[in-house]
């Protein structure tokens, strides 16, 4: 029989690791920030027109990341107990097996779906940057080379793969430094772009002052979750780090999603302020596109967007190594297949995933449909698995920083909010597919 892990000393106690930790706070921070700052970025001032105007979706904002940094928190709380790496490995560790497959599924699922959205974010600026620097713009048709296609599939070979190859989720905090001031120059350039007012831009646009129904502030949920999804990075994020105590982390998680929500807040107010109810679901879409500052902020976001991707890989991929370890190969097989994070596994594993969501991306229609199913998805990490696991950790230790019946309580409304979100969001989504 498994032993129980200690309960003395465990939140301060670091988790053991075939390599020690080594990934400094601010270098958490600048990860964690850079998981959430995504293609949600572009889609933040749509939902501020979806949920009436700037006072309504900035309420929704703000309760939603009361749970946000509690998710967080619970997070690192539970990893530290449970002496797991993965998101999903805590939760089956804690809440059994049938609730640990049930992770995996939506996890695997969900990551799949970021990555999709992302690949297609950065063909949608491609395209629109090739439309502006090309001669005979559209309706003309775009030569070959201009094609998405060509244009996509050539930037996963080149760039994004070699990206997604390392090991260890550490690495990514170089990348993330430059992708967060690239997210930060798009939140800049919709903030001057609506007192400068630039030719082309709409004046004087229609801006909604309230709701149209209270479904309508509901259906933002999807959205904010997208966009400020980091929880399924956290628990790897947190295990990386050197100083692995609780309150090193609670500090780690309040920095990142207090800079996250500055930045989402620039972009949502000022774009939903510039372009009312006529802005589109990509907001850059909304700009003339012989702009300069507007061609420069694409490439900056299609930059930012590049440097997540291997973020969400790199968890994705995580999920497919540990059902690698549970398989005949990883227990029977040859000795270079029995580490799932040996280059013979992790390269096909890599590739496989970069051209299962190219493939994907290249057929998608509409970035909104992605993110209205996505968000939906990204309540269980937000709201459920993270309300579960206060009461399946309290069953080994008592030593946390609020009582068992606060955390009980809390679990048990973090559920219910998800679980209608989820609910909610996911009808909304499927009525707009069809």
């Amino acid at each position: 029989m498994e032993r129980q892990p200690q309960s003395r000393g465990l939140l301060e106690k670091p988790l053991p690791a075939a390599a020690a930790p080594t990934l400094s706070s601010m270098g958490a921070v600048f990860i964690l920030l850079k998981s959430a700052l995504g293609a949600g970025l572009l889609n933040f001032t749509w939902a501020f027109h979806k949920a009436g105007g700037v006072v309504p979706a900035f309420l929704v904002e703000v309760v939603s990341l009361v749970f946000l940094v509690s998710g967080l928190v619970i997070l690192g709380y539970a990893a530290s107990i449970s002496g797991q790496a993965t998101y999903q490995s805590v939760v089956r560790g804690l809440c059994g097996p049938a609730l640990g497959k049930l992770c995996e599924a939506c996890f695997l699922t969900n990551l799949f779906m970021i990555s999709v959205a992302f690949l297609r974010v950065i063909g949608d600026q491609l395209e629109k940057l090739c439309d502006s620097l090309l001669p005979g713009a559209p309706p003309a048709p775009r030569p070959w080379f201009a094609d998405q296609r060509f244009t996509l599939t050539l930037l996963c070979a080149l760039l994004i793969l070699p990206l997604s190859a390392p090991r260890e989720i550490a690495f990514q905090k170089h990348t993330s430094i430059l992708g967060t001031l690239a997210a930060c120059y798009l939140a800049l350039v919709v903030t001057v772009q609506y007192y400068v007012q630039p030719q082309g831009l709409i004046h004087e646009p229609h801006l909604s002052v309230s709701p149209s129904s209270w479904t309508s502030v509901f259906s933002v949920f999807p959205t904010i979750c997208f966009g400020f999804q980091c929880h399924e990075a956290a628990v790897s994020v947190y295990c990386s780090m050197r100083d692995q105590s609780l309150s090193r982390w609670a500090l780690v998680s309040v920095l990142s999603l207090l800079a996250c929500c500055l930045i989402y807040s620039l972009t949502g107010v000022y774009g939903f302020l510039t372009f009312g109810t006529e802005v589109s679901a990509d907001v850059l879409m909304s700009y003339p596109g012989n702009d300069v500052v507007i061609v420069v902020a694409r490439v900056l976001f299609a930059v930012s967007v590049i440097t997540v991707y291997p973020i969400v890989l790199f968890l994705g991929r995580s999920v497919m190594q540990d059902f690698w370890k549970r398989s005949c190969w990883g227990t029977w097989g040859p000795r270079a297949l029995a580490d799932p994070s040996g280059p013979w596994v992790r390269m096909p594993l890599t590739i496989l995933w970069v051209a299962m969501t190219l493939a994907t991306a290249l057929f998608v229609p509409d970035l909104s449909e992605i993110v209205g199913v996505t968000g939906s998805l990204s309540s269980f990490f937000i709201f459920i698995f993270p309300g579960e696991l206060p009461t399946c950790a309290l069953k080994l230790t008592l030593t946390f920083w609020l009582s068992r019946c606060c955390l009980e309580v809390w679990g048990v409304v973090s559920v219910l909010v998800g679980t209608f979100i989820f609910g909610q969001s996911t009808v909304a989504a499927v009525l707009e597919l069809f």
